[in-house]
């Protein structure tokens, strides 16, 4: 939730501007480093690309305000879908190579 709240703040020039003088983009690389979970890497990814990415054109700088053509937004949608089921393999993936919970056993005395 905090990385999606940041990538709001980013959603004018000004807050990308006081985002990125914070220091923000270290701190989210050495956060997509060792984070587990592939929702939360995503997340880092896609506000990492905003941090580092050009700056829209005049007239755009509110990302919010931003009018998308009705295809444009169809497609956007449908690698969102398929974003998110590779995140969810990715997950599954995950769980069958996570190890067995340990149990403690009785050992014979």
């Amino acid at each position: 939730m905090l990385v999606e709240a940041i990538m709001l703040l980013t959603a004018t020039a000004p807050g990308r501007q006081q985002v990125r003088d914070q220091g923000a983009y270290l701190i989210l690389r050495e956060l997509h480093s060792w984070e587990p979970e592939p929702d939360v890497r995503a997340a880092c990814e896609k506000l990492i690309q905003v941090l580092i990415g050009d700056e829209p054109e005049p007239g755009m700088e509110n990302l919010l305000e931003v009018q998308v053509p009705e295809d444009v937004e169809q497609q956007l949608q449908q690698l969102d879908c398929q974003e998110q089921e590779q995140l969810e393999q990715e997950q599954e993936r995950e769980l069958e190579l996570a190890p067995e919970p340990w149990v403690e056993r009785a050992t014979p005395t």
